[in-house]
């Protein structure tokens, strides 16, 4: 099937869907990236605007220590979001759990906007850290159970897409509302967004896989032919679900439609195998301690660490303030660049996961991204003005080849039905970790090392680089979990 043919194939309620749901990423680069453009206003570090406006300041006088804690305390609460929606999503459902990270969302940023000192600002940042912790967990799952089969790689890289959206809407807002007390609109912004995607989450609808596992396969089948339309084929992807549950599918419909007795008896039995759907979910030390598991655990965490301390939340988080000496009054302006960018590129190469495969994508990906790094010290340090944006371009792009969109995608690939949930949350805490990590240190680090600070980040791209060559397995392709890690499979 070519591409012009499954694009007209796709539904408006898929697309629907799919849009809702990504609200929750673009919320994640929102609240990642708001206080890189309006910092200097933020920090009092202008001395016209050291006024107040009602009862509130107009600035809030921070260090770079502090500073740094403001930042970071958002991936503290992305840590707690992480680690507890695996959980929810495997129990409660991906729907539920998302409309419940839209309550994080929504408050966060009325208690960053409303901020009257450090203190508060921090605990809102921490807020919406939870929400957008659990959002970038459940919502790579929910998109790779109601995606087309054959472009799951292609629809995962959504997340990332929508996370680039994000951070470009922020710098956009930042561009034109960095003075007075205008920083606090932008931080506001992001519950207005919040707000709109749970209403929007109302009219949408559960995982029909997740359904399935639930133990109601008609109402899963229902719910599939919703979301892909009445003319498209769905029984192969019904098939794939597994064998049992097909099976049910047609036997319970007949059993609908030959006697309205059975579906006291369908429904209970249903409910039973809901029930142990639920107990068969295995937690976060399930998963570590569990034969198979535990090898995926260990690439998912790895991956994440990659995409965090290769970088580009240096550039995402601190980048105006970073060159703002080099590039004096365009940094701002280079930065609202780079978020455009960033989003071409992550789109335009979305359909590399399923050309080139996910292993493919992240080595170019981390291979550009070191070379880009050398090329941002060298500029940095030898004040070519000219080299340094080129680097921040070229550095950019190259993580929107891989390293943006595959990592959320991977970790679902990587295991079984049962694992997914633990999974993406074992995946998303140290991705949040080492973005702590970056947000608390790398202000410390570029004040004492300048430019140098991106040798470091070189050399831990080239370290990644050899790590997923050699350890990560491929799984473009591939339909069980036996085949992703060259298993023989084994027989009851």
């Amino acid at each position: 099937m070519d591409s012009r043919s499954w694009f007209q194939d796709l539904t408006p309620y898929f697309v629907y869907t799919l849009f809702v749901a990504t609200l929750g990423p673009l919320l994640f680069g929102f609240h990642l990236s708001e206080l890189n453009a309006p910092e200097d206003v933020i920090r009092c570090k202008k001395d016209s605007i050291r006024a107040t406006a009602g009862s509130l300041p107009q600035c809030i006088e921070m260090d770079p220590t502090q500073w740094g804690v403001v930042g970071s305390m958002y991936t503290l609460g992305g840590l707690i979001g992480a680690l507890s929606a695996g959980p929810l999503a495997g129990r409660y459902g991906r729907r539920r759990t998302m409309q419940i990270t839209t309550f994080f969302f929504s408050i966060g940023p009325v208690l960053e906007a409303l901020a009257p000192n450090i203190g508060v600002l921090a605990f809102g940042r921490m807020v919406s850290g939870v929400g957008a912790g659990a959002s970038v967990v459940v919502v790579p799952i929910y998109i790779s159970e109601i995606a087309p089969p054959s472009q799951k790689g292609f629809f995962g890289a959504f997340t990332q897409v929508m996370c680039n959206v994000g951070i470009l809407v922020t710098q956009l807002l930042g561009y034109f509302l960095s003075h007075g007390s205008y920083w606090r609109v932008i931080l506001a912004t992001g519950g207005v967004i919040g707000v709109l995607q749970s209403v929007g989450l109302i009219f949408s609808v559960e995982s029909p896989k997740y359904i399935a596992d639930q133990g109601n396969p008609t109402q899963a089948k229902r719910v599939l032919r919703k979301i892909r339309g009445h003319d498209v084929d769905i029984d192969d992807e019904i098939s794939d679900w597994g064998a049992e549950n097909s099976g049910e599918i047609d036997e319970e419909e007949q059993t609908l439609l030959q006697d309205e007795d059975h579906m006291s008896h369908n429904s209970d039995a249903s409910a039973s195998k809901g029930q142990k759907a639920k107990d068969d979910v295995l937690s976060i030390l399930d998963v570590f301690s569990h034969p198979e598991y535990r090898q995926a655990a260990f690439a998912v965490i790895m991956v994440m660490l990659a995409q965090q301390l290769s970088g580009i939340n240096s550039i995402v988080m601190y980048g105006v303030s970073l060159l703002a000496d080099l590039l004096e009054s365009n940094s701002a302006l280079l930065n609202l660049g780079v978020s455009a960018i960033n989003i071409a590129v992550t789109a335009g190469c979305a359909p590399l996961a399923d050309k080139l495969g996910r292993k493919t994508c992240l080595l170019i990906s981390l291979a550009g991204m070191g070379i880009s790094s050398v090329l941002l010290a060298v500029g940095i340090l030898e004040s070519i003005s000219i080299l340094s944006a080129v680097a921040v371009l070229l550095f950019v792009s190259s993580f929107g080849v891989g390293l943006g969109p595959v990592p959320f995608i991977l970790s679902s690939e990587l295991v079984g039905p049962d694992a997914v949930g633990a999974t993406q949350s074992i995946a998303l805490g140290a991705n949040w970790i080492a973005t702590f990590v970056v947000a608390q240190f790398f202000p410390l680090a570029s004040a004492v090392l300048h430019g140098k600070v991106y040798f470091i980040f070189a050399a831990l791209s080239a370290f990644f680089f050899v790590f997923i060559l050699w350890f990560v397995p491929e799984t473009k392709g591939n339909r069980t979990i036996d085949e992703v890690w060259g298993r023989e499979r084994r027989e009851d």
